[in-house]
């Protein structure tokens, strides 16, 4: 498969993805007052596209559309390092465009800069979390039924969004591209650095455990 073509999947993929997270809460915001109805009215439109995104573009580029995914690919010596590179570049401009996509359809100022205040031990803790399941789901599934992955991952995000303190971002370039929104998916721009750096250590502490329990037994 040409390089292109997978940048293009991956970059396509991540702002399908961050277009129907901020595009999901602007609606939900809109047409409820109530927090928990909102926060569903963005829960279920998140999964459910993850499932179709996945499915489509999977056999493209292997539907990372996440750092995080990447660096764990990375890390089990699974894509270059050259490739992982280009491919963190092509997620975090598609989860910016996927932003400025869902500004757009909902007549809002394109470029904005988020207020919302996500930060702390118990935030950092829930990405960790959130990555840590996340990852772990992709490698568990691989090496036991991969064609089940698309549906695993929607529903393991579906559930994280509820049981993690932090919604589950679980995603460096989600959380990129959802700092460039101040609207109900927002984070802001300067809790950036523990989001991510909670996401990618979660993200190693499932490569390094997924590499033990699912080792092959001789």
């Amino acid at each position: 498969m040409m390089t292109a073509q997978k940048l293009v999947a991956e970059a396509l993929g991540t702002g399908l993805l961050v277009a129907t997270v901020v595009g999901s809460g602007i609606m939900a915001d809109r047409l409820t007052d109530d927090v928990a109805l909102a926060l569903l009215g963005n829960t279920l439109p998140t999964g459910a596209i993850l499932v179709v995104l996945i499915t489509v573009l999977g056999p493209v580029s292997g539907a990372h559309f996440n750092p995080a995914v990447t660096l764990a690919f990375l890390v089990r010596r699974e894509i270059l390092p050259s490739l992982a590179a280009l491919y963190v570049g092509a997620q975090v401009i598609g989860a910016i465009l996927g932003t400025f996509v869902a500004h757009g359809m909902f007549a809002e100022t394109l470029v904005q800069a988020s207020s919302t205040m996500r930060t702390g031990g118990a935030q950092w803790f829930a990405e960790i979390v959130a990555t840590f399941g996340l990852v772990f789901v992709i490698l568990g599934a691989l090496r036991h039924r991969a064609e089940a992955i698309p549906m695993l991952v929607g529903l393991y995000i579906t559930a994280a969004y509820w049981f993690t303190a932090s919604t589950s971002f679980a995603n460096p370039a989600v959380a990129i591209g959802r700092a460039f929104t101040d609207t109900f998916a927002g984070i802001r721009p300067v809790d950036l650095p523990g989001f991510i750096a909670a996401e990618c250590f979660g993200a190693l502490l499932a490569v390094v455990l997924a590499g033990w329990l699912f080792k092959k037994i001789e």
